[in-house]
């Protein structure tokens, strides 16, 4: 009796020490852990913002238990492409974000960023969003700060002040720079320019992140150029949007990937992310020519009441109309015109014949010349094709990156990519049309991209990673936005949580806003030089 007591005790004892604890405990789901490995059923249990541990965990306990009911466990989405600097201020939730999966931005991209990167994290830290935020630091932004919008090279001191102003921001946090070399101010720099800020990055263990020249039919020198920037400099690459526009560059993007693929199999880290539509979305601006800008909006007043240069800024638009084969402007689309609400949603040629001017693309570009003039407008381009976006897609180092801000619901017609990108990817990209497989998809949202930034905490659903998580329903996750209708969430994520708080519970946002701001690399290595120094 007395040695069955004492068995009955040891079991006892052994249940009783063999329980854990955990703050979420997922239980019976499909764990697609990041790395592109199969998926494998699994619990995941998470405490203090981490996770904890993964696998068979019939032992623990939690606070909160979710079922995820054979849905996918996936890690949360790092988008390597958006552009949040001002509306995650004013929408600090960012549920278009959220309902698709997305628990990280990568801000700054293009050229433009935020002046002052520490404060920038510092008012992120203050706000506490949703989301986790990372930032580059960009090249317009930091020209348009030592040179305004002069279209000419930079002096040795000018160029010395630029590179000094990459160095604080790497030193305050950013992964990195990035380029806008279709943009005013960053088109009117060379490429030695560029190489000179690249440099300073590389220092640091940034990144070079370049939206290109040209992604139409000089894509190839764009390319080049950016791959020759990153030798230069000797920093990892990212192609920004990576992508063919324009009819006549259709069935191209064999040639221009293939470019991305020497340089890697030569040892060169270059990578592309990619938004998956056949439209690009960006100012009204670009369809006039880059000198018409020079000196700012005052001198693209008088160029353009000046008949003459009027005449010739009209002649090179039509010129390049001619070169990507469209026959007028009906492909391009206005997202938010403020001097005019009513053409939102409209494309160039039906608001041409609103203003009662013949059908015609000179009349047609008269029509933007003007609405240039008196403020511009963001605008939804239609030109690319279906085929090059799978065959992009199916680039094993290509990431996804929605290209968005935080919008205001239902104001203005954005491009629904900043609504429905990850879903979009899953839903028509790999259920429906199999392009690449599910577990390839979230490498790509998640370890690569944090490999590439140096998020070295993120991507990946392991013991002591932080607790950024999907569960999601991989046979329902669909994207409703639609360019008639983009103000629509995704839908299929059933949970979300960042840094171990669920922020999306049963499909709805919770309010909670646990977001993190993420520094790079400069910042680690600012500080273990300020402790050395202490020591």
């Amino acid at each position: 009796m007395r040695k069955l007591l004492t068995a009955i005790l040891l079991i006892a004892c052994t249940f009783c020490f063999g329980q854990q604890s955990c703050d979420i405990l997922i239980r019976n789901g499909r764990i697609v852990d990041g790395t592109g490995n199969s998926w494998y059923y699994g619990d995941v249990a998470v405490t203090g913002g981490k996770v904890i541990a993964t696998g068979k965990l019939a032992n623990y306990t939690a606070t909160k238990t979710i079922d995820a009911n054979k849905m996918i466990i996936a890690p949360g989405f790092i988008d390597v492409h958006g552009h949040i600097e001002g509306g995650i201020f004013q929408w600090p939730t960012a549920d278009n974000y959220i309902h698709d999966g997305v628990t990280t931005v990568i801000t700054g991209n293009c050229g433009g960023s935020s002046s002052n990167i520490k404060n920038f994290f510092r008012r992120i830290d203050s706000l506490h969003p949703s989301i986790n935020v990372a930032t580059l630091y960009g090249h317009n932004t930091v020209r348009q700060e030592v040179m305004k919008r002069e279209n000419r090279l930079p002096t040795t001191a000018e160029q010395q002040q630029m590179e000094t102003l990459v160095e604080t921001a790497m030193k305050d946090g950013a992964v990195g720079i990035s380029t806008g070399l279709i943009y005013i101010p960053g088109t009117f720099a060379n490429t030695d320019e560029v190489v000179g800020l690249a440099k300073v990055a590389s220092r640091y263990n940034g990144v070079y992140a370049s939206h290109i020249r040209n992604e139409e039919s000089k894509a190839v020198e764009a390319i080049n150029e950016a791959i020759d920037i990153g030798k230069a400099a000797n920093i990892p690459v990212q192609v920004s949007h990576f992508k063919i526009g324009g009819k006549a560059n259709w069935g191209t993007s064999n040639i221009t990937l293939g470019l991305v693929q020497q340089a890697r199999q030569e040892g060169w880290d270059v990578t592309i992310d990619q938004y998956p539509y056949t439209a690009s979305s960006t100012n009204l601006g670009v369809r006039l020519p880059d000198w018409a800008f020079a000196g700012g909006n005052d001198s693209l007043k008088i160029r353009l009441h000046d008949p003459a240069i009027r005449e010739k800024i009209k002649k090179e638009m039509l010129q390049q109309l001619r070169k990507y084969k469209f026959k007028n402007y009906s492909y391009c689309v206005v997202a938010n015109y403020s001097a005019d609400s009513t053409y939102n949603g409209k494309n160039i040629t039906e608001i041409n014949r609103l203003m009662g001017r013949r059908s015609k693309a000179a009349q047609e570009a008269e029509t933007i010349m003007d609405m240039v003039e008196k403020g511009g407008a963001q605008m939804v381009y239609h030109s690319m094709n279906e085929d090059d976006v799978k065959f992009i897609m199916k680039y094993p180092f290509c990431m996804t990156g929605a290209d968005a801000g935080v919008p205001v619901p239902g104001k203005g017609m954005p491009h629904p990519r900043g609504y429905g990108t990850n879903a979009r990817v899953l839903g028509k990209y790999v259920r429906e049309e199999k392009v690449i497989t599910l577990e390839e998809a979230i490498r790509r949202m998640t370890s690569l991209a944090a490999q590439k930034f140096q998020l070295k905490d993120r991507g990946l659903l392991k013991e002591g990673m932080a607790a950024d998580i999907v569960i999601f329903d991989d046979k329902t996750v669909t994207d409703h936005a639609t360019f008639e209708q983009p103000h629509q969430y995704s839908t299929g994520f059933h949970y979300v949580i960042v840094n171990g708080q669920v922020v999306v519970d049963n499909s709805k946002h919770t309010g909670i806003r646990s977001g993190l701001a993420l520094y790079g690399p400069g910042w680690e290595m600012r500080n273990d030089n300020d402790r050395r120094r202490n020591e």
